[in-house]
């Protein structure tokens, strides 16, 4: 078991949103994966978040992740660079007593795409799609809240990403946490 910090972070309007001073390469270009089907969203899942030990939804059946995929207000979108996948974001919404409650349920870059500058300008469009996503979900209310978690086990820029965009601490947690190899299942062992 290893102790992890759960940090909790929210924004309660979007005017709270601090836009990245970086903008997009001409080669690159963020969008929604309309219909995305389980195969891709674990794909994007497993290329983001092995090397940060994400393995939370590594036991989901098809369906269960399909599941997930087709709940109102669900939304998947992938930042790409020169054609291929560098980084997505997994939007998710409940319902609460004051409207949508939208959750950057996943965020992240491959590992190769780190440290160039992409990261603040994908939460950028995270935050904008999440604060916007009733636009696209008639059904359901205004967003009225904007939330998302990181731990210590994530990239050292995840934080100060966070906060620089405008999201404001309101919870911590200390947890014991088993660390699981999030790569298994991503490429086969290396022959001894």
């Amino acid at each position: 078991m290893t102790q992890v910090t759960v940090t909790f972070l929210q924004q309660l309007s979007a005017s709270e949103v601090i836009p990245s001073s970086k903008s997009l390469p001409k080669n690159a270009r963020i969008e929604q994966a309309q219909d995305i089907t389980p195969e891709f969203s674990r794909f994007l899942y497993q290329g983001v978040g092995s090397e940060l030990h994400w393995a939370d939804r590594l036991d989901s059946t098809r369906a269960q992740w399909n599941e997930v995929l087709q709940r109102p207000g669900s939304e998947t979108w992938v930042l790409y660079l020169d054609g291929s996948p560098k980084g997505y974001f997994e939007l998710a919404t409940t319902l609460s007593n004051s409207g949508s409650e939208v959750e950057i349920f996943y965020f992240g870059l491959f590992p190769e795409a780190t440290g160039r500058g992409l990261g603040g300008v994908l939460l950028t469009e995270a935050l904008s799609r999440a604060w916007d996503l009733a636009s696209r979900w008639p059904e359901l209310p205004e967003v009225a809240r904007v939330w998302l978690h990181t731990c210590s086990l994530d990239g050292p820029a995840a934080l100060p990403n966070y906060q620089a965009r405008g999201l404001k601490i309101y919870r911590t947690e200390d947890e014991e946490s088993q660390i699981r190899d999030a790569s298994l299942g991503l490429w086969p062992s290396a022959a001894d």
